[in-house]
């Protein structure tokens, strides 16, 4: 096919590929943004996974603290 016998062919042909490009900019745009809130959502959980993990360790001292206390109560008890 030449553009002499389809004068109008060129100009389908570019329309075609200005929708496809269209189409691809707007998919492009779309992973973007989801990639975008998807790292602020991840910053997000890692913040939280730190604060849970401090929040951990702390009990886990507490408890630690609270079994040392035990121990020593139950050494006091009479047999």
């Amino acid at each position: 096919m030449t553009q002499q016998d389809f004068p109008n062919y060129s100009i389908f042909m570019d329309a075609a590929l200005l929708n496809d490009v269209a189409a691809l900019e707007e998919k492009v745009r779309r992973v973007s943004s989801l990639c975008q809130r998807l790292r602020e959502e991840n910053r997000g959980l890692r913040e939280r996974l730190a604060t849970l993990e401090s929040s951990q360790r702390q009990l886990e001292d507490k408890v630690e603290a609270a079994r040392g206390r035990l121990e020593n109560l139950l050494r006091t008890l009479p047999e």
